[in-house]
């Protein structure tokens, strides 16, 4: 039993000390992320990104970037702008580009994993965008596009929530208090969506640490010619990225215990770009555009995987920067907690995150339909139910209230034992 208490002990205090050395880079990647949603203008986006044109794939690759989502909510704001006639193309680019290219997957890269993975994850991640568009050309016909869109347009996955971007000048926007709220709203948000999938990679990645280097080494192929071991192991990488339950910027520490485990170079980029694959989400995928068109959409995704991974090893083997060190699991799991640059970071970011959360506690209110957190002086969307105001984040889920408003003020009410979350009294 003592055993048992001491492994559970060892993987979380690892668990910890992986996130304790990124904390500082995730704090200011999602505040990158928050001012980019929150100051950038979106408002044309299902204007510009039909068709299947290569220079509305692109705009969705600079889109994705921008939002930085979560694995989840990436598959739901490109299902969202499918359904609105984003071609398919463009749609699966704002996926990866959402999940694969953004500010805080790179920060966290560089530190885990060092400069040339960063490096290949982003040239790589660009080379499986125009990979997707070529594919998609290939290989799913406008009538199959077409129906999945009808699929989709009839799927019953809730609503989306439209957050306008603010067009002041970058002066104003420096030291409006609303602009400001805007960018922590955005913070919170991506904060609220993305924490179990980051803990559920810190946690797994410390548990992973634990096991036997023979395991890794077992898992991939190593006295193979250099050709077949590479294909091998772009191929294993996103099948452990399937099972493993973890996407987004969760599975970067698992990438770097594999990393130290034996898995090569291109191997470790497969693994990180398969984070739209894991079974959950293939599930989803299924739910939205029926069972046929999720198994040739994942089918798609998986080649694209794979060959912009052999690209990227292709390239960086010819320019002769293909890492050849691997860091052991140990120094990844033991740097321990000290009073350096990390810790200072750490604590600066920490203040600059609880600032912005202070402020979305200071200005917000909780949409009593979706639990959304919105300010409450920025948002049109209200309605008075029996002396007090609730605030939506679209009319949509004010709509909503208003259909059953006995319901949600009830729901809103019982959250708190007093007054309800989400509203506050009308004001004269």
């Amino acid at each position: 039993m003592s055993q048992v208490v001491s492994t559970i002990g060892d993987g979380l205090s690892f668990a910890f000390q992986m996130a304790w050395e990124v904390w500082w880079a995730l704090i200011l990647g999602f505040l990158l992320s928050g001012i980019v949603q929150a100051w950038f203008t979106r408002g044309q986006m299902e204007r510009v990104l039909g068709g299947r044109g290569l220079g509305a794939t692109l705009k969705a690759t600079g889109l994705g970037a921008a939002s930085s989502s979560c694995s989840y909510a990436a598959i739901a704001i490109a299902k969202s702008i499918f359904q609105k006639g984003a071609g398919l193309p463009a749609a699966i680019a704002f996926m990866f580009a959402s999940t694969n290219l953004v500010f805080e997957l790179g920060i966290v890269l560089w530190i885990f994993l060092g400069p040339a993975f960063t490096v290949a994850e982003f040239a790589g991640g660009f080379a499986l965008i125009l990979l997707i568009w070529a594919g998609v050309h290939l290989f799913v016909s406008r009538r199959e596009e077409d129906v999945a869109r009808e699929h989709a347009q009839a799927a019953d996955t809730g609503h989306q929530h439209t957050i306008a971007a603010d067009q002041r000048r970058w002066r104003e926007k420096l030291t409006s208090v609303q602009a400001w709220s805007d960018v922590a709203h955005n913070f919170r948000g991506d904060w609220q969506m993305l924490w179990k999938e980051m803990t559920a990679g810190f946690v797994i990645a410390g548990f992973v640490s634990l096991l036997p280097r023979s395991i890794f080494q077992a898992a991939f192929l190593h006295d193979a010619p250099s050709g077949v071991r590479t294909v091998e192991n772009v191929l294993v990488g996103p099948l452990i990225a399937i099972l493993s339950f973890v996407c987004s910027v969760g599975n970067i520490p698992l990438a770097a215990i594999l990393w130290a485990g034996g898995i090569s170079f291109s191997g470790v980029i497969a693994f990180i770009y398969a984070d739209l694959l894991t079974l959950p989400i293939l599930l989803v995928y299924r739910k939205y555009y029926g069972t046929r068109f999720a198994l040739k959409l994942a089918a798609l995704m998986f080649g694209v995987i794979v060959v912009a991974a052999l690209l990227v090893d292709l390239a960086f083997s010819g320019l002769g920067v293909v890492p050849d060190t691997r860091p052991s699991i140990a120094s990844i799991t033991e740097r321990g907690i000290k009073l350096n640059y990390t810790a200072v970071l750490n604590i600066a970011f920490t203040l600059v995150g609880a600032a912005l959360i202070w402020l979305t506690v200071r200005r917000g209110a909780t949409d009593p339909v979706c639990r959304m957190r919105v300010d409450r002086y920025a948002t049109s969307h209200r309605a008075t139910f029996e002396g007090r105001t609730y605030f939506f984040c679209s009319a949509g889920c004010r709509d909503e209230f208003e259909s059953q408003p006995d319901h949600y003020a009830h729901r809103a009410h019982g959250t708190r034992g007093g007054r309800p979350r989400g509203l506050l009294r009308s004001r004269a």
